[in-house]
């Protein structure tokens, strides 16, 4: 039962990282700083939370999700 906990508190942690990472995407783009070093490490974070939840997807751990 440790291991299913342990995968349910990882999948939180990073499906509420993407989440804030994406609103500080959001922030810095309104600010017009989307070439900024800061944003496009977000970007390339979305990009690995992506396939991370696509792969989670594929075996069943999650559900459909917004992007």
């Amino acid at each position: 039962m440790e291991r299913i906990e342990a995968f349910e508190a990882m999948l939180k942690a990073a499906l509420d990282q993407s989440e804030a990472e994406l609103q500080k995407m959001e922030e810095l783009k309104a600010r017009g700083k989307e070439k900024s070093a800061t944003y496009r490490q977000y970007l390339g974070n979305r990009l690995f939370y992506n396939q991370l939840f696509a792969l989670y997807r594929q075996y069943g751990l999650i559900g459909q999700r917004r992007e």
